[in-house]
C-alpha cells in the first residue's frame, strides 16, 4: 500500500483535501489525522470492517477499545445510550477539547470499537481539521494514537510515518499538535467520577464541577474501559530506567548506573537545569524546563522517539514532582519505563 501524505491548513483546513479524506473514512478506509492531543488514526466506529482495520495497522490487541470522535454535542445521541442531561452538561463545558467521556455505547458503534464492552469512550477535539473530516465524512470516528501499538503516540505527520508508513492509505499533515499526548480519559456513570488516563485537563480543575474522584475497579485493569489502562504504551526502542528524587540526588543516581560514561551509547532525558551537569558523552535531551511543565509534556513523545533516532543502548529519565500537570507527564514515563529507581 502506497500512503498518501497531504499537507492542510490545521487552522482553515482546504475542503478539496478534508472532502478527498472523507471519501476515505466513507469507503470503510483508515485515515490518519491531526487532532490538539495527538495524531489519531481514524475510521468509521459503525463499521465493523473499518475498525478492524485499526488494529491491524496498529498490531493493537483487540480488547483494547478506541475512542470514537465526535463533532458536536448533537452527535453523542448517536453513539451514546440515553446521556444524562447533568453529563451532556458537563462535557459542554469541556467540550470541543482533550476531554474522553464513558458512556453507555449506542447500537450503532462497532464493538469492535468498543473491545467487546457496551460502553464507549467519546470524546470531541479541537483541532480544525479534526472536526471538518468528522463532519464531511458524516461518521462518528473511532480513532487511536497513530502509531504502532506500544510506542510513543505521534505528534507529528512525520512520526506516523515512521510507524505506518505503507500499512494507511493516506496521512493529513496538520503540523506539529498542541497538547503532545492523549486525552484525559474518565468515566462519570458510577456514583463518583474516576479518573482512568490522566490528560491535558488536570483532574484538580474537573473535580469543582463534578466532585472528587474514586478509584477505579480492579477489574479494570484486565478489562479496560478505555485506552492506556492495561498493556505497555509509549515506549521507545532502547529500554528507559526512570529515576525518581529531587533533582541533584537524580543527576547523581543516572551517573552512578550508567556507570563508565566514556562506553557510548547512554541516552539521558534531562531538563534545562541539570542538562550541563551530565557528561558531554551521554546523548543528552532536554525535555525543557521544570518551570514549564506543559512545555515538558507537549516535547515528550518527540523526544522518546529522538533518542530512536539517536540509535543509543539505554535511556535514563528524570522524574519529577507528581503535582498538577506532572501526574500526567509522570504517567506517560511509567508506562514506557521497564524499570523505575529512586535516587
Amino acid at each position: 500500500m502506497k500512503t498518501i501524505v497531504l499537507k492542510v491548513d490545521p487552522i482553515s483546513p482546504e475542503p478539496k483535501v478534508i472532502s478527498r479524506a472523507a471519501r476515505l473514512i466513507m469507503e470503510g478506509e483508515t485515515v490518519a489525522f491531526p487532532t490538539e492531543t495527538v495524531y489519531g488514526l481514524g475510521a468509521d466506529a459503525t463499521n465493523d470492517g473499518a475498525v478492524k482495520k485499526i488494529f491491524e495497522a496498529k498490531g493493537r490487541p483487540p480488547d483494547n477499545p478506541l475512542i470514537v470522535h465526535i463533532s458536536s454535542i448533537d452527535d453523542l445521541n448517536r453513539v451514546a445510550c440515553n446521556p444524562s442531561p447533568r453529563v451532556v452538561e458537563f462535557v459542554s463545558y469541556y467540550w470541543p477539547g482533550p476531554l474522553t467521556v464513558i458512556f453507555r455505547k449506542s447500537e450503532a458503534v462497532s464493538y469492535l470499537a468498543t473491545a467487546g464492552l457496551d460502553t464507549v469512550a467519546v470524546r470531541m477535539p479541537a483541532h480544525p481539521v479534526a472536526l471538518a473530516l468528522i463532519r464531511a465524512s458524516g461518521k462518528p470516528i473511532a480513532a487511536p494514537s497513530a502509531n504502532l501499538s506500544g510506542r510513543p503516540s505521534p505528534t507529528s505527520a512525520e512520526h506516523v510515518l515512521e510507524d505506518l508508513d505503507g500499512k494507511v492509505p493516506m496521512v493529513l499533515d496538520g503540523g506539529e499538535t498542541h497538547f503532545g499526548v492523549e486525552s484525559t480519559v474518565i468515566d462519570i456513570s458510577g456514583d463518583r467520577p474516576v479518573l482512568l488516563r490522566p490528560g491535558p485537563i488536570p483532574s484538580a480543575e474537573l473535580t469543582p464541577l463534578i466532585g472528587e474522584f474514586g478509584e477505579p475497579a480492579s477489574f479494570l485493569k484486565e478489562k479496560p474501559v478505555a485506552p492506556g489502562m492495561k498493556y505497555t504504551h509509549y515506549a521507545p526502542r532502547a529500554p528507559l530506567t526512570l529515576v525518581m528524587g529531587k533533582p541533584n540526588g537524580i543527576v547523581d543516581k543516572i551517573v552512578h548506573l550508567a556507570g563508565n560514561p566514556n562506553r557510548g551509547g547512554i541516552g539521558v532525558l534531562c531538563t534545562d537545569e541539570t542538562f550541563s551537569r551530565y557528561p558531554d558523552t551521554f546523548v543528552r535531551v532536554s525535555l525543557g524546563s521544570r518551570f514549564a511543565p506543559y512545555g515538558m509534556l507537549r516535547n515528550l513523545y518527540k523526544c522518546l522517539r529522538l533518542f530512536d533516532k539517536l540509535g543509543v543502548s539505554e535511556i535514563y529519565a528524570e522524574g519529577v514532582d507528581e503535582v498538577g500537570i506532572n501526574i500526567t507527564l509522570m504517567n506517560r514515563l511509567r508506562k514506557a519505563a521497564r524499570k523505575v529507581v529512586d535516587s
